[in-house]
C-alpha cells in the first residue's frame, strides 16, 4: 500500500521560505510522476509542481515558476518542494501526490502552509 507523508508546513511571513517534504513508501516508484497540489479555503485543489521519479523533467504552475523548486532524493524516497518568496496567496493545504501510469493517483494527508502579510 502506497503511503505519502508530508511535513514541513507552518506559518511564515510574506517573503519567507519553507521546504515541504513528502516521504513515499509501499512500492517501487519507477515510472511514476510525483506532484504537489494545494487547496486554499473555498477553492479547488490545484496543481503546483511535478517531477518524474526517473529523469530530470519538472513541471510548474505559472503562479509558482521562479519561486518554487521541486526535487527528489530517490535514495530516501522523498520529494521536496522548496518555496521561496512566499505571499499570502500561497496559503493553502499542500498535498503530495503520486501518479502511476493507468492507475488512480495516491494522496498524502496534507500539510498546512500559512503566509502572513
Amino acid at each position: 500500500q502506497v503511503q505519502l507523508v508530508e511535513s514541513g508546513g507552518g506559518l511564515v511571513q510574506a517573503g519567507g521560505s519553507l521546504r515541504l517534504s513528502c516521504a513515499a513508501s509501499g512500492r517501487s516508484f519507477g515510472g511514476a510522476i510525483m506532484g504537489w497540489f494545494r487547496q486554499a479555503p473555498g477553492k479547488e485543489r490545484e496543481f503546483v509542481a511535478g517531477i518524474r521519479w526517473s529523469g530530470a523533467s519538472t513541471y510548474y504552475a505559472d503562479s509558482v515558476k521562479g519561486r518554487f523548486t521541486i526535487s527528489r532524493d530517490n535514495a530516501k524516497n522523498t520529494v521536496y518542494l522548496q518555496m521561496n518568496s512566499l505571499t499570502p496567496e500561497d496559503t493553502a493545504v499542500y498535498y503530495c501526490n503520486v501518479n502511476f501510469p493507468s492507475q488512480l493517483p495516491y494522496w498524502g494527508q496534507g500539510t498546512q502552509v500559512t503566509v502572513s502579510s
